[in-house]
Formats: C-alpha cells, structure tokens, sequence
C-alpha cells in the first residue's frame, strides 16, 4: 500500500477492525510517519446485471451508491445510513449465488431499504424506478406508504412541539 502523502511502499498497520464485509486498517508510513486509512473486502466474482431491455451490465457498486444518494440527496439521515443500505442490498446480491441478477430484484431491494430508512427518499427513487406517467400513480404510492403511518415519521423531528401544535388547534377552533 503507497502512502498517500509521500508514496513510500512501506508501512505499518496500527489498528484493524471488521467493517461491514470488510477490515478497516489504520496504517502509519515507515517514511513520513503520517497516518491513513484503507479498506480491505473481499472481491467476490463477477456478478451481471440483467436490464429491463436485455442488455448485460457488470456489477457496480458506485452505480448503486450513487443512485440511492441521488434519492437520500439532502435528506436528514444518520451518517452511514447509506453506505449501510448499499452494504446490506450487496450482500443480498451475492447471497443469490446468480452470475446473473434481474436489474428488477435490485430495484426492489433499494426499495425495500428506502423504504425503512426514509419515505422522501423512497418517493423519489420510487418516482425514477417505477417509471410513473402521471399523478395519480404517485399518489397511490404515497397513500400506500402513509397507510397506518404517523404524520412524522419517528426518525423525524415534528416543526413545532406537541404544546405549540395543540394550542394552535385550540385557536383555532374558537
């Protein structure tokens, strides 16, 4: 491993740890001395993706990451919220032990970790993956998430306290 200061071969590892399916290592430059981190995971075999059009697309994990950031962009989410998402949904991938994965089960499992995490987000994936023409179909999307569901969901702050939210209602009401 290079040291990304000074590009030295050499180095020591400080400390590992598990991380998902992979090792976390802290290292220390036998050169400069500086302190960096890599990341060690296994590098399963090649997976291909099955488009709805038939083509064949390797496996990317970026292209995953970056779709389900696309959908999360400027939500209020816990750090490592989506690194953890695409972590699970990947694992689920190799777990299927297919060369080949329909391009479908992965949208379905995006979908399915959205879901959990954050309804905004899983609107807009939703909005993009289940190609929606025209209102009413979101609507319907939106109405089956809701169903049974609190007005803010609990990972959520509510905009005003409970005591605000209530007097309000009773000013209203007279």
């Amino acid at each position: 491993m290079r040291c990304p200061y000074c590009g030295e071969t050499e180095s020591g590892v400080i400390d590992s740890r598990p991380v998902g399916e992979g090792v976390r290592r802290r290292r220390k430059c036998a050169n400069c001395g500086a302190r960096f981190t890599t990341y060690e995971r296994v590098q399963p075999r090649n997976v291909f993706i099955v488009k709805k059009d038939e083509r064949r697309e390797e496996y990317s994990r970026d292209k995953l990451y970056a779709g389900i950031r696309k959908a999360c962009e400027k939500r209020p989410l816990p750090t490592g919220a989506i690194d953890k998402l695409v972590d699970s949904i990947e694992a689920e991938i190799y777990k299927m032990g297919k060369a080949e994965v329909p391009s479908s089960s992965i949208g379905d499992l995006v979908m399915g970790g959205l879901e959990k995490l954050d309804h905004i987000a899983y609107i807009r994936f939703a909005s993009v993956y289940r190609e929606f023409t025209d209102i009413t179909q979101l609507k319907q999307e939106i109405d089956n998430l809701t169903e049974g569901e609190e007005a803010t969901p609990s990972n959520q702050l509510p905009l005003l306290p409970p005591e605000v939210v209530n007097s309000l209602i009773r000013r209203r009401g007279r």
